[in-house]
């Protein structure tokens, strides 16, 4: 073979034409196949002109160890000079990683080496060299240890070791109590007011994300100071890893950096914006409305689609305007004075405004300046616009009788121009059951958390809801107790629950979130998983599989209405919908999907 020349450099070579899986056998004379796909092959390849090996031959008379373009190719760290990194890795050990993400670039104040550099101004080789030679009790002597020589050492090997006492800010064993604030050696001497003049920007002008990044290694501020205690608390507090933790001191560095009135409180909308520099919003928005530093000024989702609707197309009479934002904060915080009502979900009074939004449009254009104006005629007159029996009529009869309900009872309108008007009934679909292989295979799912919530549903009729908002205490003895009613778990079910937990205490030992299914977003807070877990990785759905679980029963039991509104916690109403299905001749009880032997 063709060996390349003692001068020449090596590139990465291209990968075989053949089999696109091997690197070409060698580039000089050029050559498109490897050994393996050569005509007449395949060859056994060559051994390595340097180390001897045949194992693993990569390329131009090299294994995949001795070739310099090889993704595994050994050499030193960049940062420390340590042995065992990997070029896919950019020359750089772990340890190197984090240190050049946490100081800035500079000169070496020991070695004279162009390094990112402590706030001692040492490389992190001159500081691993001082710690070897450490005195307990005492600093580091960078100046001794460095002196004459350094020792290198391999990468990845450095174990953490027992570090000098944290300040009293930082140091999670003393709790930080927001009543008594002297637990901090540090006193900030600015104080953090609601009022504080901000300073207004004249160009709205995004900061250099590299800049950024050597400006928050800089940066040291009464924010970030009087903060650490209270991450170092709250990482304590909810199972925090020491990544995560710092992710969230980043951030408040970030935060510091780019905020023009560093005396002011945070408001949410900018640690919001900081995500596209890739901050930690959640953990940090929670760390500042513990330190009571947030103003919360990020709209929901249900108060943007309202701001869509109403008040961004513009147009809108200035009385309608108000008497909507009156609608809307009592439909999302309730109401204790007369009639008092309680909150309702954002999903029912998104399909509120999806059904009062062409409405309201409708009387503006004809000119009404107030809900007051508004009789009876004019809902029938805007209703039959609607196709009767449609979802789209249903959400404006629903919504415009929450409106005036409200409205009426607050005495901002005569009358209630809904009194004595029907709603109409939406033709509902008859429930279908599921594939029964599938439920099976749901079952069986590798997803420890999705095999558990299909099990829950399936064997016991839990809504989506109720499996989400499940907690650890709700199960005692293998028993459930939910809504007062005391339920004697399946087999199947406490097999699941079993693995469940021990993958739960596996992969989030110290969490302190009380819910039954977390993830990663919410084990290190308190709050349940989003409706979307963990049923993003499965083929089914709660509702439709709780579907299949009510249609079962109520072909078992031969239509048994009691039976089933005991089970499930369904109204007469809502049961009626699935004995329809018993002399349905598609969904008789013989041809029942599990009743199929």
């Amino acid at each position: 073979m063709p060996a390349p020349g003692p001068n020449a450099p090596l590139r990465v070579p291209p990968k075989c034409n053949a089999c696109q899986n091997h690197r070409v056998a060698w580039t000089n004379p050029r050559v498109d196949l490897c050994y393996q796909c050569l005509p007449g092959g395949p060859f056994a390849s060559p051994p390595c002109d340097h180390c001897g090996s045949r194992a693993d031959y990569f390329s131009q008379g090299l294994c995949s160890r001795c070739h310099p373009r090889s993704p595994e190719h050994i050499g030193s760290c960049k940062g420390c000079f340590a042995w065992g990194v990997y070029p896919r890795h950019n020359w750089t050990c772990w340890s190197c990683r984090w240190w050049q993400t946490h100081y800035p670039k500079g000169t070496c104040a020991y070695c004279a080496r162009a390094s990112h550099v402590s706030d001692r101004r040492a490389c992190r080789l001159c500081l691993e060299n001082a710690r070897l030679e450490q005195v307990p009790g005492r600093i580091p002597d960078l100046v001794g240890a460095n002196k004459h020589s350094q020792q290198l050492f391999f990468a990845n090997m450095v174990f953490k070791r027992r570090a000098t006492p944290l300040p009293d800010y930082v140091r999670p064993d003393g709790r930080w109590s927001k009543k008594n604030k002297n637990q901090l050696r540090y006193q900030p001497g600015t104080s953090f007011d609601d009022h504080a003049r901000e300073q207004l920007t004249l160009f709205a002008m995004d900061p250099d994300p590299e800049v950024l990044r050597q400006r928050i290694l800089l940066e040291d501020s009464e924010l970030t100071r009087y903060c650490a205690a209270i991450v170092a608390d709250h990482a304590r507090r909810y199972g925090w890893s020491v990544r995560q933790r710092n992710a969230v001191m980043q951030t408040l560095r970030m935060l510091q950096t780019v905020r023009p009135t560093p005396t002011a409180k945070v408001r949410a909308s900018d640690v919001v914006a900081l995500r596209r520099y890739d901050g930690t919003i959640t953990s940090t928005l929670d760390v500042l409305a513990e330190a009571e530093l947030l103003i919360e000024d990020v709209p929901t989702r249900v108060e943007r689609y309202f701001n869509a609707k109403f008040i961004e197309s513009g147009g809108l009479p200035d009385a309608m305007r108000e008497h909507l934002e009156l609608w809307l904060q009592v439909m999302l915080g309730g109401s204790r004075q007369a009639p008092r009502q309680l909150p309702r979900e954002p999903e029912t009074v998104e399909i509120h405004i999806q059904g009062l939004a062409p409405v309201v449009q409708a009387w503006v254009e004809a000119g009404r300046q107030s809900f007051a104006e508004i009789s009876k005629d004019d809902i029938l007159a805007a209703l039959a616009t609607l196709p009767t029996g449609t979802s789209h009529r249903h959400f404006a009869e629903n919504g415009l009788k929450s409106l005036f309900k409200i409205l009426k009872g607050r005495r901002l309108v005569f009358t209630n121009p809904m009194r004595g008007i029907d709603l109409t009934r939406v033709h509902t679909n008859i429930p279908m059951p599921l594939d029964p292989a599938l439920i099976r295979a749901e079952l069986d799912s590798p997803n420890p958390a999705v095999a558990l919530a299909v099990a829950l549903v399936a064997f016991h009729g839990l809504t989506g809801k109720q499996v989400r908002e499940l907690q650890l205490t709700d199960i005692v003895d293998g028993r459930l107790r939910l809504d007062g009613r005391d339920i004697p778990l399946a087999a199947p079910v406490r097999s699941r629950l079993r693995i469940w937990l021990d993958h739960r205490n596996r992969t989030w030992p110290a969490t302190a979130n009380p819910h039954l299914l977390i993830n990663r977003r919410t084990a290190p807070r308190l709050v349940p998983g989003g409706p979307s877990f963990p049923w993003r990785d499965s083929r089914v759905r709660p509702g439709a599989l709780r579907e299949d679980r009510i249609l079962h029963e109520i072909h078992a039991t031969g239509g048994d209405v009691r039976r089933i509104c005991d089970l499930f916690g369904l109204s007469v109403e809502g049961a009626t919908r699935y004995i329809k299905t018993v002399e349905h001749p598609d969904l008789r009880k013989k041809d029942h999907p599990g009743n199929r032997t």
